[in-house]
């Protein structure tokens, strides 16, 4: 499933198809997320299936002040400070929502990523009461998708 510009999909068993609903009711949750994307696999009694979400956060941008090199500091070039910062965080705001959605229906949830971006979900999963549901929260370095769906299904045999 890719979820962006408000449409989402899902792939099956590499086939893209529109789909209405969000993640399948009694699954396990394996979610591998940093601030760029997040890739969901949920298992269920029918199998497994894996979805990404993609996050619009740009990085952010330098304000370099003056340098011999690079000139003098043009403040008109580069937006304010708090005005970035807001944008960073109303992009980030839509991001974790849209994540958590995709979350709603799981039983157990596993965390895992680089970053700050699963420790700031996880803040935002207990203002949404769905804290009691986080099973583990790991930090990982990046992963392809095979080694996120091995690594969730792994945690869940146990």
């Amino acid at each position: 499933m890719v979820i962006s510009a408000g449409i989402t999909y899902v792939a099956f068993h590499g086939k893209w198809s529109k789909r209405t609903k969000e993640m399948p009711m009694k699954s396990k949750v394996g979610l591998w997320i940093d601030h760029k994307k997040a890739i969901i696999v949920a298992i269920t009694d029918k199998g497994e299936e894996t979805a990404l979400i993609l996050s619009k956060v740009e990085r952010h941008l330098q304000r370099s002040g003056d340098s011999p090199l690079n000139g003098r500091f043009e403040a008109h070039s580069v937006p304010k400070d708090d005005s970035r910062q807001r944008s960073f965080t109303g992009h980030l705001n839509i991001y974790y929502d849209a994540v958590i959605a995709s979350l709603r229906d799981a039983e157990a949830i596993l965390i895992f990523g680089p970053g700050e971006a699963k420790g700031e979900l996880k803040r935002r999963l207990e203002k949404s009461k769905l804290d009691g549901r986080i099973a583990t929260l790991e930090t990982v370095d990046k992963m392809t998708q095979r080694q996120i769906s091995a690594k969730v299904r792994q945690h869940f045999e146990q």
